[in-house]
C-alpha cells in the first residue's frame, strides 16, 4: 500500500471519529434535557471517574496509551459539560422581557457577560466607545440615554469603573447595578455613593478569564455592598451554572486577591524583567530550556487572554500585597527606568526599537497590546 493510500485510509477513520463524537454530542443533548426534567445536577464526578477509569483500562487492553485515551475522554467530558450547562442557563430565561447594559461592553469580560446574559434572554445593548456605532445594540456613550434597564454591568478598567459608579449613583438607575472589578477598594467610594444614593447594586468578581466555557469549578465571588437583596439578585444570575459562588468583605477579598492576583503577577514581572536584563533572546534559550521554563513562557499568551484590563490594576494589586508582607515588594527603582523592546527573533543589532517608560512595560506584559508578533525586553544600554 502506498503512502498516498494509507493517508487516505487515516483520513477515513479521522472522519469516522469526528461522526462518533457528533453521536455523542447529540446522545449528551438527551442526557442534559433528562437531567433537567428530573431536576439531576448537571454534574456527577462518581460518573466521571468511572468513564475515565473505563477509558484507561480498555485502552490497556488495545495496547492503547491509557493517558491518551484518558486526555480524550477528559475533553469530551468537558464538551458534554459545556452543552449542558449552556442548556441549562438557556432553559431558565430568568431575562426574557428584560434589557441589560454593560458599559464597556467592548471588552473580553464585557463581551463574556454579553453573551453569558444573551443566553438567559435579557435584551442586551453595549456601552463602549470602542463600538460606538458598530450596530443597534452598540449605543456608544451610555451617558447619553435613559438608564431604563433591568441590569447594568460595569465592565470596565478600575479607574474608569470608579468614576462610571459615581456618575451612575447620580443617575439612580431603577435597575441592578453590578460592577465586576478584580479590586474593590478603588471602588468603595463609588459604591458607598450607589447605595446612599438608595439604588441596588452588587458587587462580583468573575475569578475567569472570557476564554472560559464551563463554569464547574470556576469561583464567583461576591462582594457585600451593603444592599443584600441586590447581591441576592446577583447570585440568581448564575444559580442555573455549576460555578461556586463565595460570599465575602470587600477588604477579605482584597486582602486575599493581593495574593492571587498581586503575587502571581508580580512572580510573573520578575521573571521577565530577570530576562530582559540577562541580554538573552529567547529563541537561543528556547535552545536549551526545560519544561518549567517554557510553561513559564507561556504564561504571557494566557495572561494577554486573562490580563488585567489596565496596568494599573496590576499596580494597586501588588502595592496591596506589599501592605500585607513583611518585606515589601519594591519596584520603585524599576518604575524609573525606560526600556526597549524588540523581536524575540530579530537579532539584536537589527532589531526596530521603542522606547516604554515603566507603565507602559508593564502594560506590554499583560497585555502584548503595542506589538502583535512575538517579543522581549532588552534593557536601555544608556541606563544600565
Amino acid at each position: 500500500m502506498t503512502l498516498d493510500q494509507l493517508r487516505r485510509r487515516l483520513t477515513s477513520i479521522d472522519r469516522q471519529l469526528i461522526a462518533l463524537v457528533a453521536d455523542r454530542q447529540r446522545m449528551v443533548a438527551e442526557v442534559g434535557a433528562h437531567k433537567m426534567e428530573t431536576a439531576v445536577p448537571t454534574r456527577d464526578y462518581e460518573r466521571e471517574r468511572e468513564v475515565l477509569k473505563g477509558a484507561r483500562d480498555h485502552a490497556v487492553e488495545l495496547g492503547v496509551e491509557p493517558e491518551l485515551a484518558e486526555n480524550i475522554m477528559t475533553e469530551l467530558i468537558r464538551s458534554s459539560l459545556t452543552q449542558q450547562e449552556r442548556t441549562r442557563v438557556a432553559s431558565q430565561t430568568s431575562g426574557a422581557g428584560k434589557r441589560a447594559l454593560i458599559i464597556g461592553g467592548a471588552g473580553k469580560m464585557g463581551r463574556w457577560f454579553a453573551a453569558f446574559l444573551g443566553s438567559q434572554g435579557y435584551d442586551v445593548e453595549i456601552a463602549d466607545p470602542a463600538e460606538a456605532g458598530a450596530g443597534p445594540r452598540n449605543i456608544g456613550d451610555w451617558r447619553s440615554v435613559e438608564l431604563d434597564h433591568e441590569l447594568i454591568v460595569v465592565a470596565t478598567p478600575i479607574r474608569t469603573a470608579a468614576e462610571v459608579l459615581g456618575t451612575l449613583a447620580e443617575r439612580r438607575p431603577p435597575g441592578l447595578v453590578v460592577d465586576i472589578g478584580s479590586l474593590k477598594t478603588p471602588l468603595r467610594e463609588g459604591l458607598a455613593r450607589l447605595v446612599d444614593a438608595g439604588c441596588r447594586v452588587a458587587s462580583i468578581h468573575p475569578m475567569f478569564g472570557p476564554e472560559i466555557r464551563l463554569l464547574s469549578g470556576r469561583h464567583v465571588v461576591f462582594v457585600d455592598a451593603g444592599v443584600p437583596e441586590a447581591t441576592a439578585e446577583a447570585r440568581a444570575l448564575f444559580a442555573s451554572t455549576m460555578a461556586e459562588l463565595i460570599d465575602m468583605t470587600l477588604d477579605e477579598h482584597d486582602r486575599l486577591i493581593a495574593y492571587v492576583l498581586g503575587l502571581s503577577h508580580a512572580l510573573n514581572l520578575a521573571f521577565f524583567t530577570a530576562l530582559a536584563e540577562s541580554g538573552e533572546l529567547v529563541p537561543r534559550l528556547r535552545t536549551l530550556s526545560s519544561t518549567t521554563f517554557d510553561e513559564q513562557l507561556k504564561v504571557e499568551a494566557i495572561t494577554k487572554i486573562n490580563g488585567l484590563q489596565n496596568s494599573r490594576d496590576l499596580v494597586v494589586a501588588i502595592g496591596t500585597l506589599s501592605q500585607n508582607l513583611k518585606n515589601p515588594i519594591d519596584l520603585g527603582k524599576r518604575r524609573s527606568r525606560d526600556s526597549h523592546i524588540c523581536w524575540l527573533d530579530a537579532a539584536p543589532a537589527t532589531a526596530p526599537t521603542r522606547t516604554f517608560s515603566w507603565e507602559d512595560r508593564t502594560a506590554i506584559v499583560l497585555e502584548k497590546r503595542v506589538f502583535p508578533q512575538p517579543w522581549f525586553f532588552q534593557p536601555d544600554p544608556q541606563q544600565t
